[in-house]
């Protein structure tokens, strides 16, 4: 098998990935993107270990880690853009510029309340519901 052609896919999944990263402005989206660019690499170290003709097999124990990371990663980032989507109503990447809970409003000059200020997040949470 010639080395070329997984490469070439490689190289193709990468570059889709990595468009998909820096002009998608959804967060799932993103974490697609995130995902091709991983098994991109995962069918590098693949391809490499049969081309090394290695005996331990290290490109393939490597895409076993790679996919258990990628697997633990999806699973935290969806529960952080649900619960981005949750609070916010969007999950566009675009309009998440923190993400700090910001006090109800701000006083006249522009300073949050100093009862607010002195009050824990907790009883935050109370008072806005």
């Amino acid at each position: 098998m010639h080395l070329a052609y997984p490469a070439v896919l490689a190289v193709l999944l990468f570059c889709t990935g990595l468009y998909g990263v820096l002009a998608r402005r959804n967060a799932i989206l993103v974490l697609m993107s995130v995902e091709l660019m991983l098994n991109a690499v995962n069918l590098n170290l693949v391809a490499f270990d049969v081309w090394l003709r290695d005996t331990l097999h290290a490109g393939q124990a490597l895409t076993l880690f790679t996919i258990t990371i990628a697997a633990a990663e999806i699973g935290i980032g969806l529960a952080i853009v649900l619960l981005v989507y949750r609070n916010r109503g969007s999950s566009d990447v675009d309009r998440l510029r923190d993400l700090a809970e910001r006090p109800d409003g701000p006083d006249v000059d522009g300073r949050p309340d100093e009862q607010q200020a002195q009050q824990t997040p907790a009883q935050q949470a109370e008072a806005a519901a």
